[in-house]
């Protein structure tokens, strides 16, 4: 198995880049040819592998993300430190200071149906600042717990975990120790958040589990994978069973754990990923050579799908001045890729690897074909704000559901997928040990043809 490489490179026509700056919508739909974007020698850079959250840089905090709250702010006021309204249901797992973290609920200061508040899957197509809204309004009430005897924090974490269970919206009173702060909380792997305060009580009113989750809570004797695969067959939203899932409302009674939101977010992506990689090896290789598109928020997605066994190679390229590439003026390309069996190391690209293979998968098995797979993301100056992993695996899961071109030769497929992206073939090729080899080297069935 292959490392991921990372690599960065400097646009040599600058007024792409300035074009860009002056209408950052422009970005959303920009077509240059390889031939319009020369670009130099490779340097290093660990913005686009950290995204903020593995301080690769050497700083305590992300100076990124701090610019980022110091420019965001609430959109809603809070006043005094009672919250009363309807949680989507919504709760949220911390991570800092683990095996120590903070829990508890996330509710808006009204009442009635908010459930679009924290349901990614319905987010597709609304804009960043819809986004920002929906959540800004979420104020998130803390009690500290410690992940391996969660039972210390008493009826808190209960009610946490009740409302991880709910079905629907679930009205909810707040009672806080202090008045939240008024700042905003950003990350490359989870959907932003509003306001936080720490949590004195907790109350909720009538509240109606999942029956699907509620029965396997209560198997105590069935492990937290299959419970997961099961609800994920069920058709449950994914956003549900990683909320649950990180409230440890699954798996062998003595060993459950609580697990951190962001944590829980890829454990479940790559779960269920590994569970239709291997249902899809038994089926037959596609025919022809497949590309899909999808462009939202300032990425761009081309996905290709090559008749043969079962591979997968992800990239990301973030132009100058984008979220994770603060460069005046390289891009930077990151790739993460897998052989037929699979990786065993956590993809360094982060939790988007796992985002968008699981949602290339999703189509696979509907169809009942196995493909060997790549998804090339360029991002955009216009995509300004980190909104989570979401949107890499809805992005992925709406170019799956158009109806894709389709070609006889994988150079004629390449050539069409670098017709949509601005980055030149040569820069793509160098980044990718998967897609290099794919395009020099030939198999023994091609001679019989």
């Amino acid at each position: 198995m292959g490392k991921r490489i990372t690599t960065k490179f400097k646009p040599q026509n600058k007024w792409v880049r300035d074009m860009v700056q002056a209408d950052p919508n422009i970005a959303s739909s920009l077509d240059v040819t390889s031939d319009m974007l020369k670009l130099k020698a490779p340097s290093q850079g660990p913005c686009s592998v950290c995204k903020g959250g593995k301080m690769l840089c050497g700083k305590t905090i992300c100076p990124i993300m701090e610019r980022l709250g110091a420019f965001t702010t609430m959109f809603q006021s809070v006043k005094g430190t009672e919250i009363d309204g309807s949680s989507p249901p919504s709760v949220f797992v911390g991570r800092i200071g683990y095996p120590y973290v903070q829990i508890g609920p996330l509710s808006p200061t009204y009442y009635g149906n908010t459930e679009i508040l924290d349901a990614p899957e319905q987010w597709f197509g609304k804009s960043i600042n819809e986004i920002i809204n929906y959540r800004s309004q979420l104020i998130r009430g803390m009690t500290p717990v410690n992940v391996r005897k969660p039972w210390k924090a008493g009826r808190l974490l209960e009610q946490t975990r009740e409302l991880s269970l709910a079905e629907h919206y679930v009205e909810t009173e707040m009672k806080l120790t202090k008045k939240p702060t008024k700042q905003f909380y950003m990350n490359g792997d989870v959907q932003p958040m509003g306001a936080t305060a720490p949590l004195k009580k907790v109350d909720i009113g009538y509240i109606k589990w999942n029956r699907h989750m509620e029965k396997y809570h209560y198997d105590t004797d069935l492990k937290a994978a299959p419970a997961t695969i099961k609800l994920f067959d069920h058709g449950l939203p994914l956003s549900s069973i990683m909320k649950a899932f990180s409230m440890g409302n699954f798996g062998i009674g003595k060993n459950r754990r609580l697990v951190p939101t962001r944590w829980s977010i890829t454990a479940v992506d790559d779960l269920l990923g590994k569970h239709l990689t291997k249902k899809i090896k038994d089926y037959p290789q596609l025919n022809h050579f497949e590309v899909y598109e999808s462009n939202y928020i300032g990425n761009r997605f081309e996905i290709l799908l090559v008749p043969d066994a079962w591979c997968y190679e992800a990239y990301e390229a973030w132009y100058p001045k984008t979220l994770w590439n603060p460069d005046e003026e390289k891009v930077a390309i990151v790739t993460d890729w897998e052989p037929y069996k699979g990786r065993s190391k956590y993809a360094s690209m982060g939790g988007c690897y796992y985002s968008g293979k699981l949602a290339v998968l999703e189509n696979l098995e509907e169809r009942k074909r196995q493909a060997k797979v790549f998804i090339f993301r360029e991002a955009y100056p216009d995509y300004f704000l980190p909104v989570g992993v979401w949107q890499v695996r809805e992005n992925c899961r709406n170019a799956m559901r158009q109806e894709p071109r389709k070609f006889e030769t994988l150079q004629n497929a390449m050539s069409h997928v670098m017709g949509r992206l601005t980055i030149p073939f040569e820069r793509w090729m160098e980044a990718g040990p998967l897609l290099r080899h794919t395009m020099t080297q030939r198999k023994i069935t091609d001679y019989f043809n």
